[in-house]
């Protein structure tokens, strides 16, 4: 399909909408006077500025349902796949199914949402397509082996993708991996006694984000302190997989997925 142009009005797309970081997202985008389409199996409030459509990201049929609503929604000059579930704990105390599901809403959910978006026409020409992967990017995550590779897979593709994306059809894709975050999925899966206080606010992620991504950023890390993690896992990956099994793996006492 013919790829369209951005429309008189901005819109905006923007996955795992109803709390925490996406909410952040949405709620910016509609302060800056995008009309913002969020997307998440929970309900986001009747108090939200932005629209919000249901759907549970794991299941294949209705993610194929919602790329034809949104098709009719587009085209979008803003869309931020950033949808995602952990699963934390003793590898091998997690159900099989449990890392499937991950798998399917972090990686398989956004691959075949652009794939869909794209091949629509949902797209607008002059637009930014950010991906949420993880600082978990620069190093192993014991304790989180399927998110991290989750995370991983989807850094990959939207690396692969950036020139071809770019050059055909005039959009601008960014991998951001932000650090822990001060919301409840966070706190949910993380060790006991974690303080809360040293994780960047999501909106102030969301911000960092955006910025970097407008100023055409291929991979933000949002933060002096994901900056430096980034840098340290990239030289001595050994050493800090090691750190984090000591701050993370070894100090959890349950698993939660």
């Amino acid at each position: 399909m013919e790829w369209t142009a951005v429309s008189a009005a901005r819109k905006a797309l923007v996955t795992g909408a109803s709390a925490g970081l996406g909410r952040a997202f949405a709620e910016r985008l509609a302060a800056g006077g995008h009309a913002v389409t969020g997307i998440d199996r929970d309900a986001a409030g009747a108090d939200v500025p932005f629209d919000h459509l249901l759907c549970d990201l794991a299941d294949p049929g209705a993610v194929d349902a919602l790329i034809a609503e949104l098709a009719a929604r587009g085209p979008f000059d803003r869309v931020i796949l950033n949808a995602g579930i952990s699963a934390t704990g003793r590898f091998e105390t997690i159900p099989p199914e449990a890392h499937a599901r991950l798998l399917a809403v972090n990686t398989e959910a956004p691959m075949v949402l652009t794939a869909g978006l794209a091949a629509a026409g949902a797209l607008g020409r002059g637009g930014r397509l950010i991906f949420v992967s993880s600082l978990s990017h620069f190093t192993g995550y014991p304790g989180a082996a399927s998110y991290g590779a989750s995370k991983d897979a989807l850094a990959a593709y939207a690396r692969s993708i950036r020139k071809p994306f770019e050059k055909a059809f005039g959009v601008s894709v960014s991998v951001a991996c932000p650090g822990p975050l001060r919301t409840d999925h966070a706190a949910r899966h993380a060790p006991e006694g974690t303080d809360a206080k040293k994780r960047m606010p999501p909106d102030e992620a969301a911000r960092r984000i955006l910025a970097d991504a407008e100023r055409g950023r291929a991979m933000i890390t949002p933060g002096s302190g994901a900056a430096m993690f980034a840098l340290l896992g990239r030289l001595a990956p050994g050493p800090v997989t090691s750190a984090m099994k000591r701050i993370i793996y070894d100090k959890l006492d349950r698993s939660v997925f």
